[in-house]
């Protein structure tokens, strides 16, 4: 196995000594970050539109394939609200069934990608893509808890973002006003309590606290038993999803989007990470441990996992060093799960609910959002147009039409790198640092100079350039010294020249070839085509070759010998 892929668990082990220290600096990390988990697994899972103890199994199998496997010092993963509206669309298209089908097909897609090498490029995507779309999410994860933080009861809640809003203003006359007062409770301890107490999350403290309070004071809000009734506790058994050909089909859209999404969730988490720890991450390797989560959370009911920024976060702050702090959450949350399911059925809907605002407007990121704007155009009309798809249609098309933007914008970048300028100008009033040894350069010779990458995308570029030439000359000389790398495309637009200039009586040139451009034109028998004695290693050598074959021989001896 490569070095990329190993997990970091296998290589701290091997190359270093866990002491009693960092175990139970770990140990302490993992507690606080499991018990923080039960409710955030369990709200993510409920407003995913799967049972609470999915998210719960989530967060267990998840966590554990990615702590053992992963290549990250600290990762946490699990159920995150990003998923949120990929899970419940698919949910609501294919069923649970289709969603197990998508996860298993994104997990392996996340494997192929790993052993790929495509690790670094997901983080490629442009930052307009990824803020258009967190932006969009975050926004209708706002509004979808806004029923809940209310205590209204809407049993069909329209998918469309104008006609949500107008069927909860409909329903405002019927807000239960103790669950906004434990919604606002919630809200004000997660933002407060962070000033004061730093290590225990202030969003565990407002479940603990709203859930004794709606119990002893008997407020009557919704809880989780109320909507979902008793949490199983039994771990959940290994199953084969019920696949079918029709239905393979159906979930691939789903499938690519929770396998990019897990992806970049994971890998900007990986980022948090190491800039809190000083530390450098593996991206091949946590990608093949965000496959193994997903295609086992598959097998036994659970839902798309992916690592967690916060929960990442949290753990690291409370002083988790290695792996065994996301073991130990996992540990953490399978002891909850056996013995204090019951008090996690008494969490109010409200308080989840209002955590998980707060959350959604975190990751808005609005003040990003608005400085965006201060950038080009093209990078704004990406942001407005992932965004927009995200709130207006769905989270699948936005994060389609946004990687397509993403390589547009990639594609018209480089293009305008590549250059193709007419050299022969500079060569001849070049005095001072001439790059030849000849006066005037004969008029039967033309000289361009190709610099960037020469690609599908910038061949139409260079054509255009050749044809603005009034006449072919006797020899033209294509320098490609700075191009660096050369694709098909490129091959067969230079045999259309070569095949113009055989037309026209012209001899075809190319000076400064590159190892690796060479090795191309071999492979691709470019090479035989134009000759390998047209092939010089120096523009110098080309010109000399050239004049020799425009000037009379005497006049070049002339010049020679002036």
């Amino acid at each position: 196995m490569r070095s990329s892929l190993i997990p970091k668990l296998f290589s701290i082990l091997k190359e270093e000594k866990y002491t009693f220290s960092l175990f139970n600096k770990d140990l302490f990390a993992g507690i606080v970050v499991g018990v923080l988990s039960i409710p955030m697994s369990i709200a993510y899972a409920i407003v995913s539109g799967a049972r609470p103890e999915q998210g719960l199994y989530t967060a267990i199998i998840g966590g554990f394939f990615v702590a053992v496997l992963g290549g990250c010092r600290v990762q946490v993963a699990g159920p995150t609200g990003a998923f949120v509206l990929l899970i419940y669309a698919t949910i609501s298209q294919f069923g649970y069934d289709g969603l197990v089908i998508a996860t298993l097909i994104a997990g392996i897609l996340l494997v192929i990608m790993a052993f790929s090498k495509a690790g670094f490029i997901i983080k490629f995507i442009p930052y307009p893509v990824t803020i258009g779309f967190t932006s969009g999410l975050a926004l209708i994860l706002f509004v979808n808890q806004i029923p809940d933080v209310l205590g209204i009861n809407i049993p069909n809640m329209p998918k469309d973002f104008f006609s949500k809003l107008y069927v909860l203003s409909k329903n405002l006359h019927e807000i239960n006003i103790f669950s906004l007062i434990i919604a606002l409770i919630s809200v004000c301890i997660v933002v407060i309590w962070p000033k004061y107490v730093k290590k225990i999350p202030g969003s565990l403290i407002a479940i603990i606290f709203c859930s004794f309070l709606v119990f002893y004071l008997s407020f009557e809000v919704d809880i989780i038993k109320d909507k979902f009734g008793e949490i199983k506790s039994a771990f959940p058994t290994f199953q084969l999803p019920k696949f079918s050909w029709n239905k393979i089909i159906e979930v691939i859209p789903s499938s690519i989007a929770i396998a990019l999404l897990a992806g970049m969730e994971a890998l900007l988490a990986a980022l948090v990470g190491d800039g809190m720890m000083s530390r450098r991450h593996r991206s091949d390797s946590e990608l093949l441990a965000q496959g193994a989560a997903n295609i086992f959370s598959s097998f036994f009911g659970g839902i798309p996992a992916t690592g967690t920024i916060a929960r990442t976060a949290t753990c690291i702050k409370t002083g988790g060093q290695t792996p065994f702090a996301a073991i130990f959450n996992v540990l953490t949350i399978v002891i909850v799960l056996g013995i204090f399911k019951n008090y996690v059925a008494y969490i109010p809907m409200a308080s989840l609910a209002a955590v998980i605002m707060v959350v959604a407007y975190n990751m808005s990121e609005w003040r990003v959002f608005a400085k965006l704007f201060n950038s080009p155009k093209k990078d704004i009309a990406v942001l407005l147009i992932t965004f927009f798809l995200t709130v207006f249609v769905d989270l699948i098309t936005a994060i389609e039409i946004g990687v397509i933007l993403a390589m547009f914008l990639f594609i018209s970048n480089i293009v305008n790198i590549s250059k193709i300028d007419s050299m022969k100008q500079n060569l001849a009033n070049d005095e001072k640092n001439r790059e030849t040894s000849y006066g005037n350069i004969s008029q039967d010779i033309e000289i361009f100079e190709i610099s960037g990458p020469l690609f599908f995308a910038a061949c139409e570029k260079f054509k255009m350039t050749l044809t603005r030439i009034n006449r072919f000359p006797k020899v033209l000389i294509l320098r490609l010294k700075y191009v660096n790398y050369i694709d098909a495309s490129a091959i067969r637009a230079l045999e259309d020249i070569l095949h113009k200039c055989k037309k026209d009586d012209t001899i075809l040139f190319l000076s400064g070839v590159n190892k690796d451009v060479m090795n191309i034109m071999i492979k691709t028998n470019f090479i035989n085509k134009i000759k390998k004695e047209n092939v010089f290693n120096h523009i110098n050598e080309a010109i000399k070759e050239a004049q020799k074959i425009c000037i009379p021989k005497e006049t070049v001896k002339s010049q020679l010998e002036v």
